[in-house]
């Protein structure tokens, strides 16, 4: 966990509806619990993991998805903004590496802090 730059790093905009297609790619016993817009696509937090669909390309038809089980996440740190820095950040060291989310300014970050401490946690 020694390196400096993160793994991967993602931007979540506002809160939205959960992707009627998510449910394509769930487990039994599985539920989404919220979901974020991202620049090109979505995130949803489930009982279980993070799922982040990426669309690339000029037409986005090709959709990367990464997967983050819960299970995975070793440690977490959350910063609100300030006055001068608008973007919250959520940090979350895993096994294979750190990754940061940047929360615009319609993110309630301690609504996501509750989110990610509940499923750790359990």
């Amino acid at each position: 966990m020694s390196d400096l730059q993160p793994l991967t790093a993602w931007t979540f905009i506002s809160p939205c509806d959960i992707p009627d297609d998510v449910s394509e790619i769930l487990v039994e016993g599985e539920k989404p619990v919220c979901a974020y817009k991202t620049i090109r696509d979505s995130a949803v937090f489930t009982n279980k993991r993070l799922i982040v669909r990426d669309a690339q390309g000029i037409t986005g038809k090709k959709v990367e998805v990464y997967t983050l089980p819960y299970s995975s996440i070793v440690m977490y740190s959350t910063e609100n903004a300030g006055r001068l820095d608008f973007d919250a950040e959520v940090e979350m060291w895993t096994k294979a590496g750190r990754i940061t989310i940047s929360l615009r300014k319609g993110v309630d970050i301690r609504a996501l802090d509750k989110v990610l401490a509940t499923y750790i946690l359990d």
